[in-house]
């Protein structure tokens, strides 16, 4: 295992170019079964107006970066008590660094778990091939047709298709999901997605919970009830070997 805890970047090194803007120091519940940290990248390619994370998408809302040596650093100090880093963003595909980054993680010995919006096919090739990630969870938007709408941006669908079908196939442990707004998807929207992913491992709907949005007018936006998350959760289970709403 190489010592990376006191790790010092020249300015041209790669892992400068990985921009980290927020960072959680423990969570149970992001990295099924392994006690982690997050890892929150700046940047992301998609304009999902119920996002939340607004000082991580938008450039003119960016905070400081979080100096990656410092992150090296508190890795090496946790050794003992984490056995995995989420990187989560934003959307960490987009960033340039990404591979150096986790590899230099790994390296250090923890599983490496990546949420992403399935834009980058090519990123998640490269890292899947390297046998860098550990698990992924990808964000599925939308029914093919309704994917720009959603995400507030042009979007080539045929990369999703190929993000998903990489991951089906990858071997690598997985899941996708889909954050459901009532106004933005219908009943039949969650069933084209789920045609589009059957015979995945893991499918979770999402509940919207408004508040601070990056559209502000998401912040009177609703999402199902319960018993109705149910209903779509029976008529779409059989398609997974896992499905439930969160």
């Amino acid at each position: 295992m190489k010592d990376l805890g006191d790790v010092s970047l020249g300015y041209e090194h790669p892992l400068c170019l990985f921009k980290v803007g927020g960072f959680q120091k423990f969570t149970l519940i992001d990295f099924p079964c392994r006690p982690a940290c997050i890892v929150f990248t700046q940047g992301c390619n998609f304009r999902c107006g119920y996002c939340y994370n607004i000082e991580l998408v938008l450039p003119d809302r960016f905070g400081p970066v979080i100096p990656i040596e410092e992150l090296f650093s508190f890795l090496k100090e946790r050794e003992n008590l984490l056995e995995g880093i989420v990187i989560t963003g934003g959307e960490p595909t987009v960033q340039k660094g990404l591979e150096d980054f986790v590899e230099r993680v790994r390296d250090m010995g923890y599983a490496i778990k990546l949420d992403t919006n399935g834009s980058m096919p090519h990123i998640l090739r490269r890292l899947l091939k390297r046998g860098l990630v550990d698990y992924i969870a990808m964000d599925v938007k939308a029914p093919l047709e309704k994917y720009e709408e959603v995400c507030g941006v042009k979007v080539d669908v045929s990369r999703i298709v190929e993000s998903i079908d990489l991951i089906k196939s990858s071997g690598v442990d997985y899941e996708f999901r889909t954050t459901v707004v009532r106004e933005q998807l219908s009943r039949e929207d969650i069933m084209k997605i789920a045609e589009l992913l059957k015979g995945s491992k893991r499918y979770y709907l999402q509940r919207f919970i408004p508040g601070k949005t990056l559209d502000p007018s998401f912040s009177q936006k609703t999402t199902y009830l319960d018993e109705e998350f149910s209903s779509m959760v029976d008529n779409i289970k059989e398609y997974f070997q896992e499905c439930s709403f969160r």
